[in-house]
């Protein structure tokens, strides 16, 4: 029964890595063919302008291609990190998964177009913001690890200060039970 919950939850995390990774390429493809510079904002935050980026975030390391050499295999490095991650400490955490599989999503996505191009490519600008140009990627790694940063500090019996009073009940019952046993 256990092996069959895990190949579900296996199969879940593919399932989104696939989809939000299709959802980058295509996009990129669409952003690459049409190079489209659209002059105003969408409610005022988002437009499309097309610009290919030989760095890393905000074009850091843009002209060092030895330091971006080594930030690509730092990247395939914690790609294989991320899955190992899902498969071990968070094998019970759903939630955390889920955000996992968006990290590992965006990851690959940038990962691709850095090994087939040299370059990533950004399409969304969001200056107003404060951030710049950036990809659907982009978005994948951000929102991941934001949403396992809220997971691991608030939701669930494991988490750092559990929001529910049936996560703190529960994660006490634990502590009490592993000191009672030891």
């Amino acid at each position: 029964m256990k092996d069959i919950k895990r190949a579900k939850r296996l199969t879940l995390g593919a399932l989104i890595v696939l989809l939000l990774l299709l959802c980058d390429q295509i996009s990129k493809l669409f952003a690459d063919f049409l190079q489209v510079a659209q002059q105003k904002y969408f409610l005022g935050i988002i437009r499309l302008s097309y610009s290919p980026n030989y760095g890393m975030a905000f074009g850091i390391f843009n002209d060092n291609a030895v330091a971006m050499y080594i930030i690509t295999g730092i990247t395939a490095v914690l790609i294989l990190g991320i899955a190992a991650l899902y498969a071990t400490v968070f094998r019970k955490n759903l939630a955390a998964q889920i955000a996992l599989a968006f990290v590992e999503a965006g990851a690959i996505g940038n990962f691709i177009d850095r090994i087939c191009l040299g370059y990533v490519r950004d399409f969304l600008d969001v200056s107003p913001t404060g951030f710049g140009i950036c990809n659907i990627a982009d978005f994948c790694i951000t929102g991941g690890a934001v949403a396992l940063i809220v997971i691991l500090l608030f939701i669930g019996p494991a988490s750092a200060f559990p929001l529910k009073k049936s996560w703190r009940e529960q994660a006490q019952r634990e502590e009490e039970e592993k000191h009672g046993a030891a």
